[in-house]
């Protein structure tokens, strides 16, 4: 699965050079997904390291497991950014790249000289991917942020401890770092293809706390999408409280009806006639008005029928549901194995390990595996 020198590069962005001088989740995560793409990412680190190195578990200190999960498929250089000539070095290789991706905030990196205005002068092909707390253009520029903070300040905290007596709670997952780790991977390319067209680089700003304000709005935004608004901000269906995974006499499911033709075939199932024909649960839009009624009936009827057979009724019936999982679980998920997901591999220094593969297919170009995460090494390790 994996070569020494990353020459197996088969995906859509093979040949494309990457800096990356990022750190924790939300940029690793991006520059990971670019090599999975066949990009050649040199990832340039302090002499301390990312601080993703040094988080449990780990089997030998600066390599754990969040840091083996997030820099694959990268070169590892150990550069201290304080001193002349290894400053220097990283401006030699940003001229030969074709893009530098960063989670620095801006006012340290122009006393770098590594500003966007800086390095165009000797790249103007240059992308230029700045990510770090909020945009420059607002009042908060320059805070620091992490995932707690922006979770906490873009809404998700108060949406989730809404059905919880209001006691703000945070998604169990580095949710903030890795929607904005998306984002940058998305927007380098579409820059890299304006690029083809106008041959010219350019600066791309992805602020955490604004892009996760406007990944939350998508549906929590209600009513206050309208002026004057027709209620307040929050999907009712998913602020319901009866939106969870239900119990059933033996243990939970998770189960969700959603086309009136799901939800005709799931009460004729439950053996309830009566909810069939009840006009506030008729059609889409009587159910999202009747949405906490409609969920507290469901889950009183899961109740009343075993996991197993509610799992035999509802896949006979093609409604969607599906067992509750502990993540453990998913090593041995038969078809996240009939599809090769999870993989284990040998590490040169870590031994033995196990890894989630790559999401995305491509027909023509599939992204492929080639390095495993590196230790730091020297500047000299890695040609520009």
């Amino acid at each position: 699965m994996f070569d020494e020198d990353g020459s197996r590069a088969t995906g859509p962005l093979a040949g494309i050079r990457v800096l990356d001088i990022t750190s924790v989740g939300m940029g690793p995560y991006a520059t990971q997904i670019l090599g999975d793409m066949g990009a050649s990412v040199i990832k340039v680190e302090s002499p301390e390291g990312d601080v993703f190195r040094h988080t449990a578990p780990a089997r030998h200190p600066a390599m754990g497991a969040a840091f083996l999960n997030l820099n694959r498929n990268k070169r590892v250089i150990m550069l201290d950014l304080k001193v002349a000539k290894d400053l220097a070095a990283l401006k030699e290789l940003i001229r030969a790249a074709d893009v530098f991706v960063s989670n620095v905030r801006p006012k340290s990196l122009q006393r770098l000289g590594l500003d966007y205005l800086s390095l165009q002068q000797s790249n103007p092909r240059l992308i230029y991917c700045g990510a770090y707390g909020y945009s420059e253009a607002g009042p908060y520029a320059g805070r620091p942020a992490f995932d707690d903070i922006i979770q906490a300040q873009c809404g998700m905290a108060a949406f989730q401890g809404a059905s919880n007596n209001d006691t703000p709670q945070y998604v169990n997952t580095i949710l903030a770092d890795k929607v904005a780790g998306l984002t940058i991977a998305y927007a380098i390319p579409m820059a890299l293809y304006e690029r083809e067209r106008s041959g010219a680089g350019q600066a791309i700003e992805v602020p955490m706390f604004e892009t996760l304000v406007s990944f939350i709005a998508v549906e929590q935004l209600a009513g206050r999408t309208f002026i004057p608004p027709l209620g307040d901000s929050g999907y009712a269906r998913v602020m319901s409280p009866h939106r969870r995974p239900y119990r059933t006499i033996d243990g939970y499911l998770a189960l969700l009806p959603y086309t009136t033709a799901q939800w005709q075939r799931f009460f004729t199932i439950a053996g309830r006639a009566d909810l069939a024909r009840d006009p506030n649960f008729s059609d889409a839009t009587n159910r999202s008005e009747n949405i906490d009624a409609l969920y507290e009936a469901l889950a009183g009827i899961v109740a009343t029928r075993t996991t197993a057979e509610w799992l035999r009724l509802l896949e006979a019936a093609d409604i969607p549901h599906s067992e509750i999982a502990k993540f453990d679980d998913l090593i041995d998920d038969r078809h996240l194995n009939a599809i090769g997901m999870v993989y284990e591999y040998d590490h040169p220094t870590e031994g033995r390990l196990r890894g989630i593969g790559i999401p995305t297919k491509f027909s023509r170009t599939p992204g492929n595996i080639r390095i495993v995460a590196e230790a730091l090494r020297s500047a000299g390790a890695v040609d520009s």
